[in-house]
């Protein structure tokens, strides 16, 4: 055995599995999407099994409410990159791989430029509009895509499409959920998780990436399997053989217009917006900054309690669900002046305490 090979060992053991299976990882090239919950462990597993190039892409920064379920970081990485810290670590742990930083939000604009140099995605994102757009990047570029999901109790895993023997396709996620509502489905913060059903379903998804590269065993491709923690039940559900979604072209990414801590805070004092808080009422009454209370899951329903007349800034604890209320805000009143606190609560603890 080659003594680079010397730590793989126990894999290369495997039936089915030798020294060229090794040789095909280590030449894969791998691109995870979103270094949180579900980045995490898979990202972890990937390069400790011995993906030769594995990138990871993610703009947002650490905070300690993620440390419960993204366990790549402790509380001395408050404030800093998440996908620096990611691939530091990964990096000591496996020196033998090649780690690439991308520090971008995935947009219309960038996707496709990011997942041009990888053979598979592994989409770990958070949100329904990068999940939509790293979806319909992979098929118009031909890539498959290892999907999952977590809320809660409840996992969802996947590999979207892939190459079929007849040359079509496997299904993708617009064959499953043609459309979601995003605002009507309350995120991790909202709802909770439960942190081990991340580290079921990212060491689903770098399984799902290590059977593609080695071509062993068979792919959750045409069907979505479903995880439910607290029974510890699972199901297979098939969704069919090829994809009948047409995808030509992406969805152009909605810019949404943000204001820092500082900005904010001289608009307060000149009293000249209308401040509202999308958190949870729990996350409220342990501490806000005032304003309006209108939970983003409830927007819809509460336009009338908002001056559109206003300059209209909308905050959370990170900036991701402020973000996400004011593309609700401009889709319902594309003329109004709406913002979102930049890096949220989190940022403002940081510059005023």
């Amino acid at each position: 055995m080659k003594p680079d090979f010397v730590r793989y060992s126990c894999q290369i053991a495997l039936p089915g599995f030798n020294e060229h299976t090794q040789n095909l990882l280590q030449n894969a090239r791998v691109l995870v999407a979103g270094a949180g919950g579900l980045g995490c462990p898979t990202a972890q597993y990937l390069a400790a099994a011995g993906v030769g190039t594995l990138g990871i892409v993610d703009f947002d920064t650490v905070s300690d409410s993620n440390l419960h379920r993204q366990v790549l970081y402790t509380p001395a990485d408050y404030g800093q990159k998440k996908v620096t810290v990611a691939c530091e670590r990964l990096q000591k742990q496996n020196p033998g791989i090649k780690l690439v930083p991308h520090d971008a939000r995935i947009t219309s604009q960038n996707v496709m430029e990011l997942i041009a140099a990888y053979d598979i995605i592994v989409d770990g994102t958070d949100n329904f509009e990068t999940r939509y757009l790293l979806n319909d990047a992979a098929v118009i570029s031909g890539k498959p895509l290892v999907y999952g999901a977590i809320y809660q109790f409840e996992g969802q895993a996947a590999v979207w499409n892939v190459a079929g023997e007849s040359g079509g396709r496997s299904p993708n996620y617009r064959d499953l959920f043609p459309q979601v509502d995003a605002s009507q489905i309350p995120n991790c913060t909202e709802g909770g998780v439960i942190p081990t059903l991340a580290g079921i379903i990212g060491c689903i998804q770098a399984n799902e990436v290590i059977k593609y590269l080695t071509h062993t065993g068979e792919l959750l491709a045409g069907k979505i399997l479903i995880f439910d923690a607290q029974t510890m039940q699972s199901r297979v559900i098939k969704i069919g053989d090829t994809s009948q979604a047409r995808i030509t072209k992406l969805v152009e990414t909605v810019i949404v217009p943000t204001i820092s801590a500082v900005e904010l805070k001289i608009e307060l004092d000149q009293d000249s917006v209308q401040l509202i808080d999308v958190r949870t009422i729990e996350e409220r009454e342990e501490f806000n900054i005032g304003g309006e209370h209108i939970p983003i899951g409830v927007l819809l329903s509460r336009m009338d309690a908002i001056d559109k007349n206003k300059k209209i800034i909308f905050y959370c604890a990170s900036g991701k669900r402020s973000a996400e209320a004011v593309k609700i805000m401009k889709l319902k009143y594309p003329g109004t002046a709406a913002f979102s606190l930049l890096g949220g609560l989190n940022d403002w603890t940081e510059v005023f305490g």
